[in-house]
């Protein structure tokens, strides 16, 4: 009955823009063979016959105008539902885990791009990816998709870290096979960080190419050292991968994970972003915020480049809070910590 009744409108909406525009125009035809201006001798007349052709043109400009607002419209509610979808907000907290997370495309009017990350809780742990695909803006989008589809799947079915990789690695395969590109694999890679939060806040880490976060509290430091693995797609992932264990995530630390959009970022004289001085500022503050910290990072980017970042840009903090929010399994509030508001940042 909706639908019907939707569809009645903007069949009554479409006739009233095509009949009043040619009324009009059929008035002015009328005015001018029944009153043509060689006879015009009143000013009257040579005005009213001006008014008439300004009315039939506004009105036709106006209705081209509506249908394409009400087309723009449309389409960004279809691209803001589609982006949802892949790149879902987070909700503000994950088994005792307080999250923020920020997406900045390349693309104009995209809120995705060739960045991608997700968090999701497990019988293994709280699994977190981060990663960046060659490219950016709209054009990796299909990328992305295949990575946070299999990452979304293959974190509760991979018992091991190492399984989660391998069969994010099959899908990125499957989906440079089903581009049929005439570039060689090595060429299209995706850089990937997965961690792992156990129940006893024990870190493993599996590192593609990607920069390895930040540790925030009582200041800001990586969370590892040494070089990572090849991105992914670059070359095989070697027959044995070994989680690379990071020690604890302390109560009320909190971790900092980006894409190198925001290292690499610079500004109109060729200066590279000073990530690492705006996430000790950040850090200073007790507790760490990650909404917060989000916020800092974003804008101090935004300032720093003067909007006109040349990469996409993810960033994702995440803070243990479980020291204070202990797990639940029974009453009213058991399962509080996996709900959330659907927004991109979260407090």
């Amino acid at each position: 009955m909706i639908r019907r009744c939707t569809e009645d409108a903007v069949f009554c909406r479409r006739v009233v823009d095509c009949v009043v525009p040619v009324l009009c125009l059929s008035l002015v035809v009328v005015w001018e063979l029944t009153c043509p201006l060689a006879v015009m001798d009143s000013l009257l007349q040579r005005l009213a016959t001006c008014v008439a052709f300004l009315l039939a043109a506004a009105w036709l400009l106006a209705g081209v105008r509506r249908g394409s607002v009400r087309e723009l419209r449309q389409v960004r509610a279809v691209a803001r539902a589609a982006q949802d979808v892949l790149l879902r907000p987070l909700p503000p907290r994950i088994d005792g885990l307080a999250l923020a997370a920020r997406q900045l495309s390349v693309a104009r009017g995209a809120e995705v791009g060739g960045d991608l990350y997700e968090v999701v809780a497990t019988p293994h742990g709280v699994r977190i990816v981060i990663g960046d695909v060659k490219g950016h803006g709209l054009g990796a989008i299909g990328a992305v998709a295949a990575v946070l589809g299999s990452f979304r799947e293959a974190a509760y079915d991979e018992a091991e870290l190492a399984g989660v990789l391998r069969r994010l690695d099959r899908a990125h395969q499957r989906h440079l096979a089903s581009l049929g590109t005439p570039c060689p694999p090595a060429e299209e890679f995706v850089t990937v960080l997965l961690l792992e939060i156990g129940a006893d806040d024990a870190i493993a880490a599996l590192n593609c190419g990607h920069p390895w976060p930040y540790r925030l509290g009582g200041g800001a430091r990586p969370l590892a050292e040494g070089a990572p693995l090849p991105p992914m797609g670059a070359v095989p992932l070697p027959a044995e991968l070994a989680p690379r264990r990071c020690g604890t995530l302390l109560p009320g630390e909190a971790l900092f994970l980006h894409t190198d959009g925001a290292t690499d970022a610079r500004d109109g004289s060729g200066h590279f972003f000073g990530l690492v001085d705006v996430l000790a500022a950040a850090a200073a503050d007790a507790p760490v915020s990650p909404a917060a910290v989000v916020r800092r990072v974003h804008g101090a980017l935004l300032r720093h480049t003067r909007g006109r970042v040349t990469d996409d840009v993810a960033l994702l903090v995440l803070r243990n809070d479980r020291s204070r929010v202990p797990a639940q399994s029974a009453g009213p509030d058991a399962g509080r910590d996996r709900q959330g508001p659907s927004r991109r940042e979260a407090v």
